[in-house]
């Protein structure tokens, strides 16, 4: 009952973002279609796939900018009218130049979108409701993107219904937000950026998401083609991309139950080796009907749950006030490895054939497992010299005790056994004209003089002799005398223990 209010006080926002993402996949997929149709160079696909995810990038920076200058309702109706004079702009100048300029600005448009709604959703969310909020809007956002995958299986000719129909939801994706009563967000201010800094914290998370990144913008902006170059129809091609798709939303809650069960590095490392097994099999296998729907199935729930698992690696490892600037800097990452993953996928498929949009996929994540299991080894071997040191470091604590001659029968670097036979062992008193002292009284001034300098870890009792003996030969008669006694006292104290602890050790 909870969960249906919360959704239904969302409701608009939701309505916005189903409407948006709705047209943002026909668009992609329907020029993914028409280009591979006009047999385009797959180069050309997957640099206007590129130009759309660096407008993503780029369309951060100026959608902070616009949202602090005429609020988020404003920047989202401004938005929204670029992004569908974008669309249309695409039937009207057939020409490929300025296409990649119009997937650019399409890019930006929607990133400035879903600053305003994700920004508004965080801020009026409980916190004893987020969770929900945050998960109605990424399957919102899964049922919009598979909603334009099947749209597009209605118009096999691909003439200029799709961009009308794109045109239309971006459109009327203001409606929702435009009549809205929910209290409007306060501005948004800008995190600053500490890539460096979370790229030495962070190795196995921030790589994974640049390989997500590679991975998922090569799929989408390269598969429709890679499916209709097969002699597929567009229905089945609509049907691929939305078993996909819809595998990617269903891996959202198992995978995340599983990442709080086991370790998220060892989590990553086993998916990366299994996708890799899986895009090999559509690489290199001539799949077809349940098969290929089935391989590809795999494919979307591995591929699609790497970026949540790797985002949930990279907070556990952060202070909360720094999640803002992480937040920034996975997106970052995210968006510059979509940048680069078409514009590589579409040069091997050029260069090598069609089968190497999924052999690059394949070469991507074992790359990916290898730098993981590198980075875990060295982390690995990284604690466990900090464990040694930290156990060999040994110092004796400051105390009344470091003083006495019971302080080398607490040190662990010591022979217990030596210890008790030395200190049961009757003392022979030196000479009058000896030179040199017996090792008792050397240990009874090397521990006294601690007291006004610092003891190294590893003593030196050859030395330590020798000058306790120079010091002895060069002192007066009245002095050793009274050092002599001093000793005999010592003595005393240290028969006392020990017959004390021999008394404990019988009972």
């Amino acid at each position: 009952m909870q969960q249906t209010g919360t959704i239904r006080a969302f409701s608009s926002l939701y309505f916005s973002t189903f409407l948006m993402v709705l047209g943002a996949g026909l668009l992609t997929t329907y020029l993914g279609l028409f280009l591979a149709k006009e047999q385009v160079d797959p180069l050309w696909i997957g640099a206007l796939m590129s130009f759309y995810y660096l407008g993503l990038v780029l369309g951060s920076k100026v959608g902070h900018k616009l949202i602090a200058r005429v609020g988020h309702i404003r920047a989202f109706v401004a938005s929204a009218g670029v992004v569908t004079a974008s669309a249309l702009g695409h039937g009207l100048i057939p020409d490929l130049t300025f296409w990649l300029l119009l997937r650019f600005l399409v890019g930006m448009g929607m990133m400035c979108q879903y600053m305003v709604l994700e920004s508004w959703l965080n801020e009026q969310a409980d916190n004893h409701q987020r969770g929900t909020v945050f998960a109605s809007y990424m399957i919102v956002s899964y049922f919009g993107m598979v909603a334009g995958q099947l749209v597009i299986g209605s118009f096999p000719e691909l003439g200029l219904e799709p961009l009308l129909l794109v045109a239309i939801g971006f459109a009327l994706s203001i409606v929702p937000i435009g009549i809205t009563r929910r209290i409007h967000p306060a501005p948004l201010h800008s995190a600053p950026l500490q890539i460096t800094t979370f790229w030495r914290r962070m190795p196995q998370s921030l790589t994974t998401i640049t390989v997500a990144g590679i991975i998922v913008g090569a799929f989408y902006g390269l598969a429709p083609a890679y499916i209709s170059n097969t002699g597929l129809p567009n229905e089945k091609v609509a049907l691929f991309m939305s078993v996909t798709i819809i595998a990617g939303l269903l891996a959202q809650w198992p995978m995340g139950k599983l990442s709080d069960r086991i370790p998220r590095s060892r989590l990553l490392r086993t998916n990366s080796a299994l996708l890799t097994i899986v895009v090999l099999i559509l690489a290199l296998l001539p799949l077809s009907g349940t098969l290929l729907l089935l391989a590809t199935f795999c494919f979307g729930f591995l591929a699609f749950s790497l970026y949540p698992v790797a985002t949930a690696l990279a907070n556990q490892h952060a202070e909360q006030s720094e999640r803002v600037a992480l937040s920034a800097v996975l997106l970052l990452t995210f968006g510059l490895g979509a940048c680069f993953g078409p514009l590589l996928a579409s040069a091997l498929m050029q260069l090598l054939g069609n089968f190497m949009l999924y052999g690059f996929m394949a070469l991507c994540s074992f790359t990916l497992f290898l730098r993981l299991q590198r980075v875990n080894y060295s982390q690995k071997q990284a604690a466990r010299i900090v464990a040694a040191q930290q156990s060999d470091d040994y110092v004796m604590a400051s105390s009344d005790v470091f003083s006495s001659p019971l302080a080398a029968a607490l040190d662990p670097r010591v022979d217990e056994q030596m210890v008790q036979e030395q200190m049961l062992e009757p003392k022979t008193e030196p000479a009058q004209g000896d030179t040199t002292v017996s090792t008792e009284a050397a240990s009874t001034e090397a521990a006294s003089a601690e007291d006004s300098a610092v003891v190294p870890e590893q003593a030196e009792p050859a030395q330590s002799e020798t000058t306790v003996a120079a010091n002895t030969t060069a002192a007066p008669p009245e002095q050793h005398q009274a050092a002599t006694d001093a000793e005999d006292a010592e003595d005393t104290i240290v028969s006392r223990l020990a017959k004390r602890q021999q008394q404990d050790k019988g009972d």
